[in-house]
């Protein structure tokens, strides 16, 4: 029998598989895991592997996938695709024109099995290694195996929100051939998939620690199943929504660790988070070895951010990617029109109840200031917009690049072509026809001024937090009825963005465009609560059957080279198509049946 060690489960992907493969020929496959693991430390060594793999995966490729297709941010090239164009490599997911060729589908799945395959290698490890080999008991080399049992259920769960039913299921690191998708019917694999990440979860969760912030944890294993739960009716055709309010209501009550919100947004995303006592699991990050909060700026800013910032990044601007805009390009924000002169996306003619992010914050919520630090340690504002100087606002005027180089430098909620470059400008346009300052910018993970000495990358990259379990608790009260049981939930996070004299009033004061506490509130404060984390397409649009049948910007009422981008999209892309080299090297997958 031909026998491999899946690593990574490149195999499955295709990275560079020609021929017959002669899988016999590594010999590291009949080494013993003593060979590898001497001791504890070395143990946790190869455990930390595979969170410093998915911890690149979920920050950008994941992000990728579930934040540029969806309403929120989007990948925004300049003057047609002049600047920024990429080849399309992510203006397909802003746009919903990709197919299965698409290189950021295939990048994606290359590296989102590489993290499952380091997970069964150690498994496989673990259950064959003698504990008095390492000096460790039989109940901590448990302990361990069902943590990385934990985490690949996690890691599966990224890779299934993107491409369901038709993924393989491989837990061993030994097989006579290579694996192919788990089944020929898409909803039986969905189905069988769903089952292995539910039994995983629950066979392992007493045996994690609590607490454990940057490891797998007991709340985290539950969080993992909330979201499945929560998610069960897009996953498998059947909603399990009473299930999913208990297991929350379970979390918050502290029956797998002890949380609780943090009274400040600050202590979640700045410099000492892993002690924030909101944040159940986080990659740890350092400057030197793993960090990821570059992924959430640097896309966002330009290079002459650090002027502004009285910082100079240790990774440089993009200047590719933008919030939705909340207004049309009926006036010129450049030229110092009022909001009030341009149309609204959330206002009538329009009417949406997506996008147009900047407007959905309430106007005194302290996030919708622009970013602002100081010498103390202190923060506030999640946005860049307007004409921006330097230090903060204090200084001369910066200047812009590219189409309109030595001009000022002012962010404005809108995208168009303004210069009339490439394209005259519409009323609306996609975000291929931008220019160097269309799109408010955001900046999620903090920085201070260079005089400090601290590196924006020293804070841990969070991935679940208690916030999470109230929305989701909030959105199951919601659905049963009980819509202040839910209005309730969601203002015990709310109340921490405002200042007691300005709470008085927004408790009950609903977003721009909004006017009953009903599902289109609950997925705008989805959306609110949880900007730039990486889960709008997965956790919110799918869920409210609005990531293809919703309308943001410019769908519907735009075109690009001549193709009108619908304001509904084909169903087909609900789901992403598998890459077409992998379906080529490996004939047992199965394509998506809509592609």
């Amino acid at each position: 029998m031909k026998k491999i060690k899946i690593l990574g489960i490149i195999i499955i992907t295709t990275i560079t598989f020609t021929g017959c493969m002669d899988l016999e020929e590594y010999p590291y496959n009949q080494l013993s895991p003593a060979s590898f693991y001497k001791n504890e430390s070395s143990v946790k060594a190869a455990v930390a592997a595979i969170y410093a793999q998915e911890m690149l995966d979920v920050s950008e490729f994941y992000w990728y996938m579930q934040e540029f297709s969806a309403d929120q941010i989007a990948w925004r090239t300049w003057n047609g695709g002049n600047w920024g164009w990429d080849e399309a490599y992510k203006y397909v997911l802003s746009t919903h024109t990709w197919d299965s060729e698409s290189t950021v589908i295939r990048v994606t799945w290359e590296r989102g099995w590489t993290a499952i395959g380091m997970c069964n290698n150690i498994i496989y490890d673990l259950e064959n290694l003698d504990p008095a080999d390492v000096g460790m008991t039989e109940a901590a080399i448990q302990a361990y195996i069902a943590e990385v049992r934990t985490f690949r259920a996690y890691c599966y769960y990224n890779i299934y929100e993107i491409w369901g039913g038709v993924l393989p299921l491989s837990t061993g690191v030994e097989v006579s051939q290579i694996p192919g998708s788990v089944s020929d019917d898409f909803d039986e694999g969905c189905q069988i998939i769903y089952d292995f990440m539910m039994e995983e979860l629950d066979e392992t969760v007493s045996l994690l620690p609590v607490n454990s912030v940057n490891r797998m944890n007991q709340a985290t294993n539950r969080m993992i199943k909330m979201r499945l739960l929560l998610n069960s009716g897009v996953f498998i055709g059947t909603d399990s929504y009473t299930e999913c309010a208990a297991l929350a209501q379970s979390i918050i009550n502290g029956d797998y660790g002890t949380y609780q919100i943090a009274p400040t947004y600050q202590e979640i995303y700045g410099p000492g988070n892993q002690s924030c006592p909101e944040v159940i699991f986080a990659y740890s990050s350092d400057a030197a070895h793993h960090n990821v909060g570059w992924i959430r700026d640097m896309p966002f800013l330009p290079y002459t951010i650090r002027d502004y910032l009285d910082y100079t990044p240790p990774n440089s601007g993009w200047n590719c990617t933008c919030l939705a805009p909340s207004f049309d390009n009926s006036a010129n924000f450049y030229d110092g029109a009022d909001d009030e002169e341009a149309t609204c996306f959330l206002d009538p003619p329009y009417n949406d109840k997506l996008g147009a992010v900047y407007q959905r914050f309430n106007p005194n919520d302290i996030r919708r200031q622009n970013y602002f630090a100081d010498e103390t340690g202190f923060y506030v504002g999640q946005f860049v917009k307007g004409v921006l100087r330097e230090s903060y606002g204090t200084g001369d005027t910066i200047l812009a690049d590219a189409d309109r180089r030595n001009q000022p430098l002012i962010f404005v909620d809108q995208v168009g072509t303004f210069l009339n470059k490439g394209r005259d400008l519409e009323t609306v346009m996609s975000p291929r026809w931008g220019e160097t300052n269309s799109g408010i910018r955001y900046i999620k993970y903090p920085f201070f001024p260079e005089t400090m000495g601290i590196d924006f990358r020293e804070a841990d990259a969070v991935e679940f937090r208690l916030a999470e379990v109230y929305y989701t608790l909030a959105e199951c009260r919601l659905r049963a009825g009980d819509a202040q049981g839910a209005k309730n939930l969601i203002n015990q996070v709310r109340i921490r963005y405002f200042s007691p004299e300005d709470w008085v009033a927004a408790a009950d004061e609903l977003s721009r465009g909004f006017t009953a506490y009903d599902m289109d509130w609950m997925l705008s404060e989805w959306g609110i609560e949880f900007l730039d984390e990486g889960r709008r397409r997965r956790t919110d649009l799918r869920r409210f059957d609005k990531f293809t049948q919703g309308q943001w910007w410019f769908f519907g009422r735009a075109n690009d080279a001549g193709v009108d981008l619908p304001a509904q999209r084909d169903r087909k892309y609900e789901w992403f198509p598998l890459p077409e080299n992998a379906l080529s090297v490996n004939p047992g997958l199965k394509q998506n049946p809509n592609y």
